[in-house]
């Protein structure tokens, strides 16, 4: 099969994956293996092949938005039928048994497994991934559209649960990529008013068509304040701002796996019981919600499509915020 390989993480301009054909992997006790369609491309990726995450193994295929069909069933699978259309996310695996697993956070799990980071993702024609993992998918989604809900969108959902946010109140989103241009249409389905700071003109102009309320560049402040705040680009310098954005009693989360360092400032901008809360990774229940929320909610996904040859120039687009929306590799048809 077809794939794309990090041997080395290097800036992405200069190429680091490497198109190669290798065996296609055989599904083990409880896995499927299913073939990929479709692979949403993500920063974490970019995070991945230029080095800012550690690389527990390598060489390692990225890729943890992928979309595709069950192809064949390892011993012990009973739920998924061959030919069934299925999502591959960010989580691949947990160890189910401890502390943070049996309280319902399998996000936490120190001994998780990760698609595209510690094991082999969907930038390839097949990806294997155990059967109680993977999400189901609605006929309502093509493939195209499906691939970014299932990281994009996934974390966007998680990040607006961490922020709290209940229908109708106002919110702030910083930074509007791939993940914020969805978070809009589930706060837009809430009643909620939207305003976006971004630094892309394209991208504020996507959250008008989106229905923000009030767009602005990342330095400039929105009139009045809001309930919550998302910080979706990976910008530390904008924890301090959104903590000026809200409101007392508000709450920022961060919805990114890496981000600079967050600058000192002074305790003022925090008091009045404002909240900062991270968010880490995704659990099953999350991605199941989301997709189905995406669909009651008749949420779209706006998509530039490169082909699985192109990836480094998927990964470079987003590294330097030329797409409107979210990059996604047409893998097979």
């Amino acid at each position: 099969m077809r794939a794309q390989r990090l041997g080395a993480p290097a800036p992405v301009v200069t190429g680091p994956l490497v198109l190669v054909d290798v065996p296609e992997p055989e599904p083990g006790p409880g896995e499927v293996r299913i073939r990929v369609h479709a692979c949403g491309c993500c920063r974490t990726d970019l995070h991945v092949v230029e080095g800012d995450l550690a690389l527990p193994r390598l060489p390692v295929t990225p890729g943890h938005q992928a979309v595709g069909v069950v192809d064949a069933r390892g011993p012990g699978c009973m739920v998924l039928d061959l030919g069934e259309r299925v999502g591959v996310s960010w989580l691949h695996r947990t160890c189910g048994q401890c502390g943070f697993c049996l309280r319902g956070e399998e996000n936490l799990c120190e001994q998780a497994d990760f698609t595209g980071w510690t094991v082999d993702g969907g930038y390839a024609e097949y990806v294997t991934v155990p059967e109680a993992f993977v999400v189901r998918l609605p006929d309502a989604l093509d493939d195209l559209a499906a691939a970014p809900l299932l990281c994009a969108g996934v974390i966007g959902y998680r990040a607006l649960r961490r922020a709290e946010v209940r229908p109708g109140e106002r919110v702030a989103l910083m930074g509007f990529g791939a993940s914020a241009h969805l978070a809009i249409q589930v706060l837009r389905h809430w009643g909620c008013e939207v305003v976006v700071l971004t630094r892309g003109e394209h991208h504020r102009a996507l959250a008008r068509t989106l229905g923000a309320a009030w767009v602005g560049h990342a330095s400039e402040l929105p009139p009045g304040e809001c309930d919550r705040a998302v910080v979706f680009a990976p910008a530390g310098e904008l924890v301090p701002v959104a903590l000026d954005v809200v409101r007392p009693g508000g709450t920022v989360s961060l919805a990114g796996i890496h981000m600079s360092d967050i600058p000192s400032f002074e305790y003022r901008r925090l008091w009045g019981e404002r909240t900062v809360r991270s968010v880490a990774n995704m659990t099953r229940r999350d991605a199941q919600e989301f997709v189905d929320l995406a669909t009651e909610a008749g949420i779209r996904t706006t998509v530039e499509v490169f082909d699985l040859e192109a990836a480094n120039d998927a990964l470079a687009a987003i590294a330097g915020d030329a797409v409107g929306g979210a990059a996604v590799l047409r893998v097979a048809s």
